[in-house]
């Protein structure tokens, strides 16, 4: 990370940013709804080295848009806030090695806050940087995209950087009455029950590296909602698979639920003790990547065997040899953040607004399971 500090480098810098070019102090870019606007567009060969925006709201509304090398299709797709590791739409201070916020507001929904990005970007013939407010009204945005461009080839060994993101709102689980570390959540998940069940990070093929993911959850049965194992399976299906782990808040590289802490390579952005039950917890594979040639498919079980069904939100981070296509973003009112009654405090459920991909169907155990914890209570 740091060599290229004493080293002599061929690399002439540059920034895209919304300066008022007139010389006055009017320097942010305002964004009619529904207006797609390009922030950045850097013939290469090239890399983006760093990026910063701030805005007052639509966190969950915006989306940022990366196109590498006039592809096709994006190789990154995520909501403005979620991209930057907070989810939910709301701010709060935090850092780590490759994105930070900066705000006076912390734990607020949709409120002024610097956000950073120091993930390295190379590109090869073209990067394309869009801002899409689909929001219903106007959207304020200040920015710098900084960069340098090269005089020679990217070497082959240098890969494009994707980020995706993913919702389940709720999550299809198969016993949310069951409350978390039960005898009756206990069951076996499994070979194919886990791969077809567990909540999907990533879905992908090609040939690169995970680096991490953000995730984030809406706890609505307000008891634990981890405990889940992360699965990550490399170049297809085997069992076991070939990362395989203990619970969701060992994935994350804490133990013992999530404190309230945001370390470098790990930590939580978000933590639901300072919100009422909105969580955003991160981890970055920076030393330890998970290296694929063929595909990866990382998920994590939500709750053991997924038996809860609360809210999950999540973007992976990875690096491909090519620039890949990434998953589908729901609508703006499919993805807007699920709020609490300001007098009952209950979550309001908007059957407009949910989206379940896949509904788990009990099996046997899980039926069982399910009568057993009926007769307790």
């Amino acid at each position: 990370m740091y060599e290229r500090l004493t080293k002599l480098g061929s690399g002439k810098p540059g920034r895209f940013s919304s300066w008022d070019t007139t010389g006055r102090n009017r320097d942010a870019w305002f964004f009619k709804k529904g207006e797609t606007r390009v922030l950045a567009d850097i013939k290469g060969p090239g890399r983006i080295t760093h990026i910063w925006m701030t805005q007052h709201q639509h966190y969950r509304e915006c989306l940022l848009r990366f196109t590498w090398d006039n592809a096709k299709h994006p190789s990154v797709l995520v909501p403005l806030g979620d991209f930057f590791g907070l989810g939910h739409g709301i701010v709060n201070s935090y850092q780590s090695f490759l994105f930070s916020a900066s705000t006076h507001h912390n734990n607020k929904f949709n409120d002024g806050c610097a956000l950073n990005c120091y993930a390295q970007m190379p590109f090869r013939e073209r990067a394309l940087i869009e801002l899409i407010n689909d929001s219903g009204e106007e959207h304020g945005q200040y920015f710098y995209v900084d960069y340098e461009r090269y005089d020679k080839p990217l070497a082959d060994e240098e890969l494009y950087f994707h980020a995706e993101f993913r919702r389940e709102n709720p999550f299809g689980g198969w016993g949310h009455e069951i409350l978390a570390n039960q005898p009756e959540a206990d069951i076996v998940n499994k070979e194919k029950t886990a791969w077809d069940n567990n909540y999907v990070i990533l879905d992908t093929k090609g040939r690169g590296h995970y680096i991490g993911c953000n995730l984030s959850v809406t706890n609505f049965q307000g008891t634990w909602w981890g405990e889940g194992d992360d699965m990550i399976w490399v170049d297809g299906y085997k069992w076991p698979p070939d990362l395989h782990g203990t619970g969701s808040e060992d994935y994350l590289n804490q133990a013992w639920g999530m404190q309230p802490n945001a370390f470098m390579r790990n930590g939580s952005s978000i933590h639901e003790s300072n919100t009422g039950g909105y969580q955003t917890s991160y981890v970055h594979h920076i030393e330890n990547p998970v290296r694929f040639t063929k595909s990866i498919k990382a998920t994590i079980e939500h709750g053991h065997g997924n038996h809860l069904c609360n809210e999950m939100s999540s973007v992976a981070y990875w690096y491909a040899a090519e620039p890949g296509r990434v998953a589908k973003v729901p609508p703006v009112a499919k993805r807007l953040p699920v709020m609490r009654d300001a007098f009952t405090h209950k979550w309001q459920m908007d059957p407009k607004r949910q989206m379940t991909s896949r509904a788990i169907t009990p099996n046997k155990e899980m039926l069982a399971m399910k009568a057993k914890w009926k007769k307790r209570k």
